[in-house]
Formats: C-alpha cells, structure tokens, sequence
C-alpha cells in the first residue's frame, strides 16, 4: 500500500507568515535527513520532497466559468504543508509507528494518508 506522509510545519500553522527567503535550519534538515535514511531502509520510499513558503506559490480555485489564480501567501489556509514523504507500507499502523520517530519540532503534524491505487477501483465480481 501506498501511503503520502503531510508534513504540517508548526511555523506555518494559523496564518503565521514567514520572511521572504526562509529556510529551514540547516541542522534540522541534517536530521531530517538521518531520519529519511533510517526510513528508507524499512519502508519503500517513492518519493519525499521539502516545499518553498507558500508566499512563493499560486492557488487556482475552480468555480462557474474560468478558474481563478491567486499568488500566495493565502490568507484563509490554516495549515500549510512544507514536505512530504510518498512510501509503500504493510500498513497505516507501519507509517504511524514511523511518524512519531520524526525529528519534528513542538507544534510540527505529520498527517497520513493512504493513496488510491488502481485495486481500489476494480470490479468486485
């Protein structure tokens, strides 16, 4: 099964904006990466990727006729993904045990979800 790990970074959280330019603390990505190492040995990782602020982002919201784009940061998110990992797994139970490993900072949330697959869809007969 494939599941997609949301990194909810606790810097992000409640409409808090960060400074044009941000990075993360070089050390703390040291440690992600020690963790990402550890992971991939036990899960299949498929992909895992860090993302930019969302002031450097675009949103496109669709509705009756064409859609609409606006730059961000955007105002009404909440909560605002910086990263994720996509991995293979025997099971949710599997990631979670994972997750709570995390190097994550106070306030940080790891969101699991599991991924449609083509299985999912197939016929019951």
């Amino acid at each position: 099964m494939q599941f997609m790990m949301l990194m909810i970074p606790a810097v992000y959280q409640d409409g808090k904006k960060v400074e044009p330019g941000f990075a993360p603390d070089p050390k703390k990505i040291e440690e992600m990466g020690r963790f990402n190492e550890e992971l991939g040995k036990v899960l299949k990782i498929l992909s895992i990727n860090g993302l930019h602020p969302q002031n450097t982002g675009a949103r496109v919201a669709f509705g009756p006729g064409k859609p609409s784009v606006t730059d961000g940061p955007f105002i009404e998110t909440k909560e605002v993904i910086g990263g994720y990992w996509l991995v293979e797994a025997e099971s949710k139970e599997e990631v979670v045990k994972w997750a709570e490993r995390c190097p994550a900072d106070p306030g940080d949330v790891i969101e699991i979800r599991r991924v449609f697959e083509a299985a999912d869809f197939a016929v019951k007969r």
